[in-house]
């Protein structure tokens, strides 16, 4: 089970307060804060579509590109043994290790897009 909604190539997180008895997220992987929220899953749906419009037209207006630039740099925490293998795998590879876990995670990510 996913606690994400998707509409136009935006991605929303959602949440729910009990206490307030409401659904509720934000847009995510963009730099501005865009939130939601909705009593029914439908109504939920609906505003996030809204959100997600006028988030893109608000972008338009002030004439800026709406989602967050993805630089192309991380950093991933991992056991020292883990790293040692990996590094092993890139050298019989001939690849460096960036290019070696960029290529084992494109492979990844293209499966999962199946």
């Amino acid at each position: 089970m996913s606690n994400t909604i998707e509409y136009n190539d935006y991605i929303g997180s959602i949440e729910y307060s009990s206490e307030d008895r409401c659904f509720f997220g934000k847009i995510e992987m963009i730099d501005d804060l865009v939130t939601f929220e909705a009593t029914t899953v439908d109504e939920l749906e609906e505003n996030f579509k809204i959100v997600v419009d006028e988030y893109i037209m608000t972008c338009k207006e002030l004439n800026r590109e709406p989602q967050k630039a993805f630089k192309g740099v991380f950093n991933v925490r991992i056991q020292p043994e883990l790293h040692k293998k990996i590094y092993k795998e890139a050298l019989k590879a001939g690849q460096s290790l960036n290019s070696f876990v960029s290529q084992v995670l494109s492979n990844s990510t293209s499966k999962l897009a199946r």
